[in-house]
């Protein structure tokens, strides 16, 4: 697992807590042993970490990486908004084609990159000092390998979150929030498409991504 030995913000004290309070005011119900996705948007942390989270017993902090969520101040960016986002099969996720933008940047990252699709939310627009809503399509996916994914550990998305390559396909490859996805494979030929023929998919899938921010109360 990508970041899962050596220090990092996800292993500092009060990471689980944030997420546990996200999860129990969203009325999310844990009905097994499950692994969640959880980033911290606070300016000053930037990361991901997953979880075992178990519902009468403790949680566990399993790895981590950087990431980068929201950035302030620029227009038509808009700040990643917190609480639990649910991975259904509601929507079919896709894979990033590799393509350059005109910057020459491949905003999704290298072809065959998994893009996980949690639909329309609203989400602040951090251009404006009132933070009037907006929507966004919020995704979880990859970044350019050769100019922003360095960069990681900073807000510059605008509003989904980026991360890195390899924990990109440490959760496709282990179906981490796929729980949905594998249920509907056996029957639907358009998720089987989607899903690696070489997973290795875990028992412990689950289907919440939980977006807290360190730097506010909770």
């Amino acid at each position: 697992m990508p970041s899962a030995t050596g220090p990092g913000p996800w292993q500092e004290q009060g990471w689980v807590a944030r997420v546990q309070a996200a999860v129990a005011r969203a009325g999310l119900v844990l009905d097994r042993p499950q692994l969640l996705v959880s980033v911290d948007r606070s300016p000053g942390v930037q990361a991901l970490a997953i979880l075992l989270a178990r519902p009468d017993g403790p949680w566990d902090v399993l790895g981590g990486s950087y990431v980068s969520t929201g950035q302030a101040n620029r227009r038509g960016y808009y700040i990643t908004p917190t609480g639990v986002f649910l991975h259904t099969d509601a929507i079919l996720d896709w894979r990033a084609e590799g393509t350059f933008n005109e910057n020459h940047i491949r905003g999704l990252g290298l072809k065959g990159m998994r893009v996980w699709d949690f639909g329309w939310v609203q989400a602040s627009k951090g251009w404006r000092a009132d933070k009037e809503l907006g929507e966004i399509r919020f995704l979880l996916h990859a970044t350019d390998p050769d100019y922003l994914e360095q960069r990681l550990g900073r807000p510059a998305s605008k509003g989904c979150v980026r991360i890195p390559a390899a924990m990109n396909r440490f959760l496709d490859r282990h179906g981490v929030l796929d729980a949905d996805q594998e249920r509907a494979a056996a029957s639907d030929g358009r998720f089987r498409a989607l899903l690696l023929p070489d997973r290795e998919p875990t028992p412990l899938a689950g289907r919440a991504l939980v977006v807290v921010d360190s730097s506010e109360t909770f």
